[in-house]
């Protein structure tokens, strides 16, 4: 039987934290595009996605091991555990 309950990371979401600006304040710095954005909801930076060529997102993840982040485009409304490889809808 297959378990739809979400990981204990993203159950440990009570109040999102959201992007201050639509940036990737890495690309921002560096002079490098971005595709995407994703907004980690340990310390609130907004970075970039897996689709981008710097994956500064994930490059936080493995050297903060901050578990979730939300999507920070316009429309999309969801959450995602990389520890856990798991997406949850808000």
């Amino acid at each position: 039987m297959e378990n739809n309950q979400p990981c204990s990371h993203l159950s440990a979401i009570k109040e999102l934290k959201l992007a201050k600006q639509p940036v990737c304040e890495e690309c921002v710095k560096q002079g490098t595009d971005w595709v995407h954005l994703r907004t980690c909801q340990t310390c609130g930076i907004t970075l970039c996605c897996d689709s981008s060529p710097k994956q500064h997102m994930s490059q936080h993840f493995k050297i903060k091991e901050h578990p979730v982040v939300i999507s920070s485009e316009p429309g999309e409304r969801w959450l995602y555990c990389y520890v856990d490889d798991q997406v949850a809808e808000y």
